[in-house]
């Protein structure tokens, strides 16, 4: 499998600017979009893309750039994407994360902690909880070890179950997004 063509966030902000753009898709949760976004993409969270993945590949037949924070999700789009025949794909590189960090057009909404950083929250509670009630429960510090295990399961194969947990609850869910209202607003032109 070949590296996935990506895009900095440079060539991107001329493309965007002189008006022939691509289409960009963030594929973040709706919180994480609702925070802090790209002027004209398109929310389509990875967990909705990849359910339908075939119904939307039917709507982006030019030039897509996927977007999520810093490139790993968007990553799993793509190869999605790819799967259901889509071609043109390329990601944006270093994600939001970079295009923040380079000066891009943003539009703001509500802040939020990105995905990624309540995964670190999450996962070192449970590891210093862990730790000091072994204390007291030796046996509890095996929590701990479990926790580093899922880590490294994660980092390996570039899937994180806590943050696939994590991006269910109300807070990053946002505004609801559906394949219909992705659907309309793709067709609209509505970013």
């Amino acid at each position: 499998m070949s590296a996935p063509v990506t895009l900095d966030v440079a060539e991107l902000r001329r493309l965007v600017e002189s008006g022939t753009g691509p289409r960009l898709i963030d594929v973040r949760t709706p919180g994480e979009f609702e925070a802090a976004h790209i002027p004209g993409a398109y929310n389509v969270p990875l967990d909705l893309l990849r359910e339908h993945r075939d119904e939307l590949r039917r709507h982006l037949d030019e030039q897509v750039v996927l977007v999520c924070r810093s490139g790993q999700r968007a990553g799993q789009a793509e190869q999605a994407l790819t799967a259901a025949g889509l071609p043109n794909l390329r990601l944006l590189a270093g994600g939001m994360t970079a295009w923040q960090a380079e000066g891009g057009p943003v539009r703001h909404g509500k802040p939020r902690w990105d995905l990624e950083r309540q995964v670190r929250l999450v996962a070192g509670a449970i590891v210093v909880s862990a730790v000091l009630a072994g204390v007291f429960v030796p046996p509890v510090t095996w929590l701990a070890g479990l926790v580093g295990a899922g880590l490294v399961v994660a980092a390996l194969s570039n899937t994180c179950l806590l943050g696939l947990l994590l991006a269910k609850l109300p807070y990053n869910r946002g505004p609801r997004t559906t394949v219909e209202a992705v659907v309309a607003a793709l067709g609209d032109g509505r970013g």
